[in-house]
Parts: C-alpha cells; sequence; structure tokens
C-alpha cells in the first residue's frame, strides 16, 4: 500500500502487465537500453549508411540507429538490431512451422548471433543487444521448450560480449540450475558450464575457471573424441585458463596436441584454429623462462596468424586487434634479447601485461 501511494508502484504495475508479466517487461526494458549501447557504439561507423533490410538509416517504428560489429567491410553488413531480430524470429519460425530438419534449424538459429552476409559472430554491444532481442522473444515459453534454453544461452552469451560480468554470472547460473532441474540432455549442460567458466574468467574467479574447464573439456573427449568441434573449443578454453596463471608447460602440451587437429577438422582460417594460435603463441612469450628460440616461434605463429585474421574477421574485429598488439609487442622484445637491451625487454613485457588485461 505504500508503494501504491508514494511510490507510483500503480503506474508501474500497469506497465508490467500491458508488457505480459514482470520477467517480460524486463526484457523488454532490457533490450531498449542495449540497442541504444549498440547504436551510440557504432554511430562513426555507420554514417550516411542505410540499413541492408529495411533500406533506412533510421528505423521507421523505432528510430533506433544503424549497427554492425561483425566483419563486414566496404558498404556491407550496416543493419537495425530490430530488423536483425525480425529475420531470425521469422526463419526460426518458419522451421518450426514446416517441422524442418536440425542442420536448417540450427543454420537458421544462427541469425540470432551471426551476420549472414560475412558469415561471422556478432561481438560487442551488439551481441549484448541481439541477446536480449533473442530472450525476450522466446522467455514466455515453458522451461523445458529448447528455443526458450537457447535464448537464454543467447542473453548469456550477449550480456558476456557487453563486459557486464556480473549479469552474466547470475543468467549462467540461473541457466545452469535450470537444464539441471528439467533434466536436459548431458551436451547441453556442458556447453552452459563451458559457458560459466568463460564468467568465471572474465570475473578472474581463476580456481572454479581451472575446475570446471577441466570438467567440462574430459567430459567433451569422452564423449565426442578430440577431433569434435566441442572438444577443440574447450581445449583452446582450458589451455587458455592455464595460460592465465603462468600453468604454460600445461598449457603448451595442450595445445600442440590439439592445434594440429584443429586445421585438419576446421582449416587455418577458421576462427577457432586463429585463437588456438594465438593462445599458444601467449604461452611461449608469457613464459619468464622462454628461449629466443621460443620467441621466434611465437613471432613467426603471430605473422602466419595476423593476415589470417585480418582477411577472414576484418581488420576492428578483437581478435585482429588483439594478435597484431601482441605481434608489435613479441617482434619488441626479441629484438630487445637479441641486442641484450634490458629496458626494452621490460617495456616489451609490460606492454603486453597491460594488452592483456
Amino acid at each position: 500500500m505504500q508503494h501504491w501511494k508514494e511510490g507510483g508502484h500503480d503506474k508501474l504495475c500497469k506497465l508490467i502487465k500491458k508488457a505480459g508479466g514482470a520477467e517480460q517487461y524486463n526484457a523488454n526494458k532490457k533490450y531498449t537500453e542495449a540497442v541504444a549501447v549498440a547504436a551510440t557504439a557504432c554511430a562513426e561507423d555507420t554514417k550516411g549508411q542505410t540499413c541492408y533490410i529495411c533500406t533506412q538509416a533510421l528505423h521507421w517504428k523505432t528510430k533506433e540507429g544503424l549497427v554492425r560489429m561483425c566483419s563486414c567491410r566496404g558498404t556491407a553488413g550496416f543493419a537495425h538490431v530490430s530488423c536483425l531480430a525480425e529475420q531470425a524470429k521469422i526463419l526460426v519460425a518458419e522451421a518450426e512451422e514446416n517441422n524442418l530438419d536440425w542442420k536448417v534449424k540450427t543454420a537458421r538459429w544462427g541469425r540470432w548471433h551471426t551476420c549472414s552476409l560475412c558469415k561471422q559472430r556478432y561481438h560487442g554491444a551488439v551481441r549484448g543487444a541481439l541477446g536480449w532481442a533473442c530472450w525476450k522473444t522466446y522467455l514466455g515459453r515453458p522451461e523445458t521448450d529448447h528455443v526458450r534454453q537457447g535464448a537464454m544461452s543467447e542473453v548469456g552469451n550477449g550480456v558476456l560480449a557487453s563486459n557486464q560480468y556480473a549479469d552474466a554470472l547470475i543468467v549462467r547460473e540461473a541457466e545452469l540450475s535450470t537444464l539441471r532441474r528439467v533434466g536436459a540432455r548431458i551436451e547441453h549442460i556442458l556447453i552452459v558450464q563451458g559457458n560459466l567458466a568463460n564468467t568465471y574468467d572474465a570475473l578472474k574467479r581463476n580456481e572454479d575457471v581451472i575446475r570446471m574447464r577441466r570438467d567440462v573439456y574430459s567430459e567433451h573427449l569422452r564423449l565426442h573424441g578430440e577431433e569434435h568441434y566441442d572438444t577443440l573449443r574447450e581445449a583452446n578454453n582450458l589451455a587458455n585458463s592455464f595460460a592465465q596463471l603462468q600453468r604454460f608447460e600445461e598449457s603448451k602440451s595442450l595445445l600442440r596436441k590439439t592445434i594440429p587437429a584443429a586445421r585438419r577438422v576446421l582449416g587455418e582460417s577458421h576462427e577457432l584454429t586463429l585463437r588456438m594460435k594465438k593462445v599458444y603463441a601467449d604461452t611461449l612469450y608469457m613464459d619468464p623462462t622462454a628461449t629466443l628460440d621460443d620467441l621466434r616461434e611465437a613471432v613467426t605463429t603471430l605473422e602466419e596468424t595476423e593476415p589470417l585474421a585480418r582477411r577472414v574477421l576484418g581488420g576492428v574485429h578483437p581478435l585482429t586487434v588483439d594478435i597484431e598488439r601482441e605481434l608489435r609487442s613479441v617482434r619488441a622484445v626479441l629484438r630487445a634479447r637479441e641486442s641484450g637491451d634490458v629496458a626494452s625487454i621490460r617495456e616489451g613485457v609490460a606492454a603486453m601485461t597491460a594488452g592483456d588485461a
């Protein structure tokens, strides 16, 4: 009664009821906020462009601005989050209504996170906005519905990509609890545990990261073998966590076994292969006991990886930017080691540490 009389609660209740309940109201609100953040982040890149879906600069209904944040170049790939979300919603609905096979359904679901033009995943604030778009679309379904479960994963991925780590942890823990409660398949639970480990990593909960990554990698290896994509992904995640905890020998040992498998299965230019090679270079030059040969191998690895990342992902993709930054730093450290310049070595190591953080 106090809220009703003094806090304007009656007005808020009406809005919540109109939206379809508290959870739907919250998702709609978060989505609107995330779209505004994404459009602002992309404002400089999208000047003078139009949406490739609706052909307008401002969305006719929401008046939102354009976004991109994929790997499209030139004038390609500009769109409104609302247009991207509507396309994904329609494609998924058609697949469900026509009972299409799982490969088609999976491909269509990918429109919630992957650009249909460049075939690369969205990142940053755009991934965050699409995550909220997906969640607000499907949250009204039963907890056992696989589409609703997928939507919870999407919002978790999006919140994490937007660097909202505390919120991501809340989503991941709720998602894992839900799947266990409804008796979901082990493969689905493993994916969520891997995503939870990513969140622990962002929050610097290092021991939790290693514990969960070991469990997830071991279970994928048991279920699928060493050349399955999920196994390779989790191997890279575990190796990266080892490197961050300065357990370099464990990281190098794992990557030397899995990088050849990634090359065979995925190819040299696949994003996961590129990430593996970047982590491997990290383990070589970050190790305090690194030899000159280690540093030279790190430089060679990054020199091979950088042009592939630039061609496949584009120059502004976070992975490409990280590789280029680290290549400059490792070259500086190598030159300094070869010349015996201790001060330059310290500067190079400091630059790498700051960039990795």
